[in-house]
């Protein structure tokens, strides 16, 4: 969720739909799962398995199952993470200030869950329509090809 200029929103966020206990969460993902998306953590940069890939479909939440990125929007900004210029849906993701390592950067989080994904970026200069790019953790994701992908 943004504010209506775009902005990340800074007040509270809206309950997710899925609430699940911290103990609940470490029993469905994996402990490097749980350390992203519950912890907030980053995967090293050019080890996820979603960087380089462009199979046709399209990325769900890891953590939820919620659709959040279409193969359609992912471009290559050699980056280190799989980079997106806009989500599946505006309302997929929430945006929300981010003040950790000492700089502002602006979070993103499923909507469903609230687990983290990773930042979005803007005004990079990207060829993209929307010139931001969605720095999303490929542990973050689950990749679901379309049917002419898998033939």
């Amino acid at each position: 969720m943004s504010s209506q200029d775009g902005s990340p929103a800074t007040s509270s966020l809206p309950a997710p739909k899925i609430e699940l206990s911290p103990q609940q969460w470490r029993a469905r993902l994996t402990p490097q799962e749980y350390a992203v998306l519950r912890e907030a953590g980053t995967e090293r940069a050019f080890t996820g398995e979603y960087t380089d890939t462009e199979t046709t479909g399209v990325y769900t939440c890891r953590a939820c199952g919620a659709e959040l990125f279409r193969s359609t929007e992912k471009f290559h900004s050699h980056c280190g993470w799989p980079s997106f210029f806009d989500p599946a849906d505006s309302d997929a993701v929430i945006l929300r200030a981010d003040d950790s390592l000492g700089m502002r950067r602006v979070e993103v989080l499923c909507a469903n869950c609230h687990s983290h994904l990773g930042h979005v970026f803007e005004g990079e200069g990207y060829a993209t329509p929307t010139d931001k790019r969605y720095c999303i953790n490929s542990i973050a994701l689950r990749l679901h090809p379309s049917d002419d992908a898998a033939g």
